[in-house]
């Protein structure tokens, strides 16, 4: 038999705990973390590094995980790190491995784009490092009661620890000024979620959108905390009305950086599921009917490879918004 690879190991030693003591909630968000929100994972993932690094430019660096969940941003120079997205609890130290290979200064901050646990699950450890944790208003509530998240039908996640909610919070934007660059991080319209953070890196001219934009598969809107498709499509006009012709974008989800032509693909993608679903709306079909009749059947080989949410769960989220209309 072929030697099992560290994950498979990690699995079974963490199963093997289970089985022998009752687990607490900080515990049962770990192993959720692992065996649930890692569905996306293939064969391949264990036949490259946890996390493959690109150089986006000017001083920025994109972080993709093997498992495609939550791309982490990085700003290097001699001030310092600041990282955008903290990744899973169990992923810090791949990450902070890829990180030393770009730099050898240490993180100052870390900012979560929302409150997913791809993107803020690493903040216990990362605060247990100095490192200081900055977020929408928004974020922090969310993280101070249960989670619930949308993929599967909604499953929920124990609300983080104390010592992982950020420490510095901002309504509308704040600015970083380090590594010579101006950081801009501001509140996107609710879309995804309704605490999204956009960064922007003025002098690199480059975006980090988190989940409001994503490469690899259809757009996740989180009703339960306050997400919005007509406002992605809000957020996403927004992005490309701000880049120009050499920004360059890094996706939360997908692989490698994008640009403003991406961003424009994307917001395609949004206009053609709202307005498919309008027409059919329209005609009187119900949001069940929709379902049945895949809409979106030309766009699945491109979008919809990912189980735990395609088009399906995307459409009745439209179809529920266009009645509010």
């Amino acid at each position: 038999m072929p030697p099992k690879s560290a994950f498979v190991v990690m699995v079974m030693e963490a199963q093997a705990v289970i089985n022998k003591i009752k687990y607490s909630k900080l515990l049962r968000m770990f192993v959720f973390c692992i065996l649930v929100l890692t569905g996306n994972s293939t064969a391949q993932d264990s036949e490259r590094p946890p996390f493959k690094h690109y150089f986006v430019q000017g001083n920025v660096h994109m972080f993709e995980p093997a498992n495609t969940n939550g791309n982490p941003g990085a700003l290097v120079g001699d001030d310092g790190i600041l990282l955008i997205d903290s990744h899973f609890d169990f992923s810090v130290e791949d990450l902070l491995a890829s990180l030393r290979e770009v730099s050898d200064q240490e993180i100052n901050f870390v900012v979560n784009t929302h409150v997913h646990p791809d993107h803020m699950g690493g903040n216990n450890k990362l605060a247990a490092y100095g490192v200081t944790i900055l977020a929408h208003d928004t974020v922090r509530l969310q993280m101070l009661e249960e989670i619930r998240i949308p993929r599967r039908g909604g499953t929920f996640i124990p609300a983080p620890p104390a010592e992982a909610r950020p420490v510095i919070t901002y309504s509308d934007a704040i600015s970083f000024h380090l590594n010579e660059e101006e950081v801009r991080v501001f509140l996107a319209p609710p879309a995804h979620t309704g605490g999204d953070s956009f960064v922007y890196f003025k002098g690199s001219d480059v975006l980090h959108l988190g989940d409001v934009f994503r490469t690899n598969m259809y757009p996740i809107i989180d009703k339960y905390n306050g997400g919005s498709f007509h406002g992605m499509i809000e957020a996403m006009g927004l992005a490309i009305g701000m880049s120009g012709p050499n920004t360059k974008v890094i996706p939360g989800h997908g692989a490698g950086p994008s640009d403003r032509a991406g961003m424009i693909v994307y917001q395609d993608l949004l206009f053609t599921m709202r307005d498919r679903v309008k027409e059919l709306k329209e005609e009187g079909m119900s949001a069940e009917q929709i379902v049945a009749a895949k809409p979106m059947a030309d766009y699945d080989d491109r979008y919809g490879g990912v189980p735990s949410w395609t088009a399906d769960d995307v459409i009745p989220i439209i179809y529920e918004e266009l009645q509010e209309q």
